[in-house]
């Protein structure tokens, strides 16, 4: 039996390498998931556009709830497990940044009574934070890369009084763009 089928059976991972590696195999460097992400993000930013910012809110809102199911169907379409060990250390780790993340969307919530962009943007901190953590989850510095780049985002967004619809077809972009990034990066490591 190999590492990676005595990883899924439940076999002691032992140190954070294991660990990284183990999640790689599992969700394709998270490259599914940030494309999940960008693709309500883009539906969002559409919504924005032909209907109005204040349904675009819950667009994201509630299509934020779709974005694990998606990344897991994404993953089934092209033959990646989509899990990870249960033995494998970092799942509470992820378990426990997806909790913060939920905890402070409420903030972006309240933000949009103020100013509907402000949603858009505040979202963008949030996420961008919270793929910070991805670069020790999965062991690939890109994840710093993306969080900056959306945190930077939001900032200029704000500074120059970005609506709602652009700012949420930039989370979108960037997303986006990350996303196929990583997950040809993480085919080019397969094929190696």
């Amino acid at each position: 039996m190999n590492e990676q089928s005595e990883n899924r059976e439940g076999a002691s991972i032992d140190n954070i390498a294991n660990a990284q590696a183990d999640l790689r195999r599992g969700y394709a460097d998270g490259a599914l998931g940030v494309l999940a992400s960008g693709t309500v993000w883009m539906a969002a930013a559409l919504v924005a556009f032909l209907v109005s910012s204040q349904t675009a809110i819950w667009t994201l809102f509630f299509g934020g709830m779709l974005i694990h199911p998606l990344g897991l169907l994404m993953a089934k379409l092209v033959g990646v497990p989509g899990s990870h060990s249960k033995q494998n250390p970092l799942g509470k780790l992820i378990m426990e940044g997806t909790i913060f993340m939920l905890m402070c969307i409420p903030l972006a919530l309240l933000l949009s009574l103020q100013n509907h962009a402000w949603f858009f943007q505040g979202m963008l901190l949030i996420i961008g934070g919270r793929y910070l953590t991805f670069a020790t989850l999965y062991g690939i510095k890109t994840y710093w890369i993306l969080g900056a780049v959306l945190g930077a985002a939001a900032f200029a967004l704000f500074f120059f009084n970005g609506n709602p619809a652009i700012s949420a077809l930039s989370g979108s972009m960037i997303e986006i763009g990350f996303g196929i990034f990583l997950f040809l990066s993480y085919k080019k490591n397969q094929s190696q």
